[in-house]
């Protein structure tokens, strides 16, 4: 059974706030993501092409588990925080991915 991947793709529209955002999301909303989504781990990477853009990734055992994770109250809510915390200043993508053999 293949691995499935949340990624999320997050552009800063101030690159002033790539501290802040890098603080808040290394001790609160990564570990509170893997918590709420039930991932096995979680990490990130900042794009050296373009310095404002961020990747988060989160692993599941299954493509199925984080194809569940898109309609969930569990995805409602990070996002609802997230939105609260850095409203337009950030904007995001998701994607499913699926671990190739």
């Amino acid at each position: 059974m293949a691995k499935g991947y949340l990624m999320v793709r997050a552009v800063l529209a101030d690159a002033n706030d790539r501290p802040a955002f890098e603080h808040w999301y290394v001790t609160e909303h990564m570990p509170q993501a893997i918590e709420a989504f039930g991932a096995l781990r979680g990490w990130r990477y900042w794009n050296r092409t373009d310095p404002d853009v961020h990747f988060a990734f989160y692993e599941f055992a299954s493509v199925a588990e984080a194809d569940a994770l898109v309609s969930s109250s569990a995805l409602a809510g990070m996002v609802a925080e997230f939105n609260r915390v850095w409203g337009s200043r950030v904007s995001r993508t998701r994607e499913i991915l699926e671990q190739a053999p």
